[in-house]
């Protein structure tokens, strides 16, 4: 298992869209994913999941992952979080 906190910069959080492309990205990789924020998880393969979460601009979340490509997995989608 692994794990990265990334801080949130994008202006609008993790609304509809961002959230949209983070699962679908999250849904390539075969490692269970969740997000984090505070005492909260979500699946982050479920963009419903993902918006439940409210994650802001300026929220500090982390990702998790466990399972065989569970290094990718965090590489890609930290970059992903902080390029939204």
């Amino acid at each position: 298992m692994l794990e990265r906190e990334v801080t949130l910069t994008n202006e609008v959080g993790l609304h509809a869209r961002p959230a949209a492309v983070f699962s679908k990205a999250a849904g390539r990789f075969s490692a269970d994913i969740t997000i984090v924020k505070n005492d909260a998880e979500a699946n982050a393969k479920s963009m419903l999941s993902v918006l439940k979460l409210d994650v802001r601009k300026g929220d500090r979340i982390t990702v998790v992952a466990s399972g065989e490509d569970e290094g990718r997995a965090i590489d890609e989608l930290v970059t992903l979080i902080e390029s939204l």
